[in-house]
């Protein structure tokens, strides 16, 4: 038997993924939304603290806890729930920023050894990760004890991003939007060795994903910071709220998309045992 282009078996890799797999497949969509919540995170971020005045420190609390709210969440369900998943990486991408931002404006640690920290951090998470599970893809988050190590990762990733991308845009002075046109380059490179000399798919995966991150922070700066500054001067509200709007659209569309993805394989299965 034959659907949507791939062989079904009492099992196939591919249904097994869309019906087990807590995170949802890499496409476009995924990317996009990665690079918008990135933005998000960085936009958001200088909202809670400089717009509204609540602080670094308060809006680290307020939005962990929003956080840790959404990982139950995340936890809880069954399987893969887009509007759960993709709150969780927005609110990720926020704390992930502050993290850098406590690091830098109020431990007075340098962007360069913040850098350092979490590149050092991330490969012990990806360390631990693989020697307890013998794998880094993302396409086989079928357990709990696997899904909290690429939650972990992912925080790092953000605070990473967030340290290297202030460092280069910020800390060497080359402005938001030739750091824009850097990081989308480097992003390119990554694509490049994936599909045209085939580098390993779960070391390009981790590579662009660090990378979306001073990616989208470039972008939101680019947009939301005063044309004195180098941005564009949309304003952090306006630049949030219609990324924002953006994201929910998208993992809409995505959650209808898997949604039917799982109909199909639980007929196709049907048909099987039948």
């Amino acid at each position: 038997m034959r659907l949507h282009g791939w062989h079904m078996t009492p099992l196939t890799d591919h249904a097994r993924t869309i019906l087990l797999n807590r995170v949802p497949e890499v496409t476009l969509a995924f990317w996009v939304i990665k690079v918008l919540a990135t933005t998000t995170g960085e936009t958001a971020a200088d909202y809670l603290n400089e717009t509204i005045g609540l602080g670094l420190t308060l809006t680290t609390w307020i939005v962990s806890a929003l956080l840790a709210a959404a990982l139950v969440a995340q936890f809880a369900a069954r399987r893969y729930t887009s509007g759960i998943y993709w709150t969780v990486v927005v609110l990720i991408s926020v704390v992930g920023t502050l993290l850098t931002d406590n690091l830098t404006d109020v431990a007075g640690v340098p962007l360069w050894l913040s850098t350092a920290l979490f590149s050092v951090l991330l490969a012990v998470t990806f360390g631990i990760w693989f020697a307890r599970e013998r794998t880094l893809s993302i396409h086989t988050i079928f357990g709990r004890r696997r899904e909290a190590f690429y939650w972990i990762a992912i925080l790092f990733t953000f605070a990473l991003g967030t340290a290297a991308g202030d460092l280069i845009t910020e800390g060497v002075g080359i402005g938001y939007l030739a750091g824009t046109a850097l990081f989308a380059g480097l992003i390119g490179i990554v694509v490049i060795a994936r599909f045209v000399f085939h580098l390993n798919a779960v070391l390009c995966f981790w590579a662009a994903y660090v990378l979306t991150r001073p990616l989208g922070a470039s972008v939101g700066d680019l947009l939301s910071q005063r044309p004195s500054d180098g941005g564009l001067g949309l304003g952090t509200t306006a630049t949030s709220a219609a990324f924002l709007v953006v994201i929910v659209a998208l993992a809409t569309y995505l959650g209808i998309h898997v949604a039917h993805q799982r109909r199909a394989v639980d007929v196709a299965e049907g048909s099987l045992r039948s």
